[in-house]
């Protein structure tokens, strides 16, 4: 029984399944965007982007090598570790997370698998994001009483406005 299992062992034993995901990460990093099965693509998720957590520029110099050779032990190619930390990284510096995307793509007419497509967030110029853009801090999602008490302050100049007898007030 697999109560509680929640990997999917894509029909492969460890050594197989983790070679795998090392090829698909590989090759994503290297091309920005596979096509492959759904389950493949669900599971390279859940592979890559622990890694692409890595990336991210904190602490001393020995923090960032170490977390270097962490991430050449996943995917062990040295090209495709120095994609990820020189043209990557910059760009999923200030996402806080979710750097790849899946699209669904149909069947396969060969086995009727379902296809998807796999790409990493910041590298689709057709959603808006172009790769030259410069990025903005990303938006933090968590409230705290700190920043809702300057959000009643900002209400209240709001209102006075609306109690002006200018034709720009009664406008609105």
């Amino acid at each position: 029984m697999r109560h509680g299992d929640k990997q999917n062992n894509l029909g492969r034993k460890k050594a197989h399944r983790e070679a795998l995901l090392m090829n698909l990460a590989c090759q994503l990093i290297m091309h920005k965007r596979i096509v492959t099965t759904l389950a493949k693509a669900k599971a390279l998720r859940t592979y890559f982007e622990p890694l692409a957590t890595k990336t991210k520029k904190t602490g001393s110099k020995d923090i960032i090598s170490h977390n270097h050779r962490i991430v050449f032990s996943y995917l062990n190619d040295k090209s495709a570790v120095k994609e990820l930390f020189t043209v990557v990284a910059p760009k999923i510096a200030t996402r806080p997370g979710g750097y790849t995307r899946i699209i669904k793509l149909g069947i396969r007419p060969g086995d009727n698998a379902e296809k998807a497509m796999i790409e990493l967030v910041d590298f689709n110029e057709i959603y808006g994001n172009s790769v030259n853009a410069a990025a903005e801090p990303a938006k933090k999602t968590r409230r705290s009483k700190a920043t809702a008490a300057p959000k009643k302050a900002a209400e209240a100049p709001a209102t006075n406005e609306a109690t002006d007898s200018t034709p720009e007030a009664a406008a609105e």
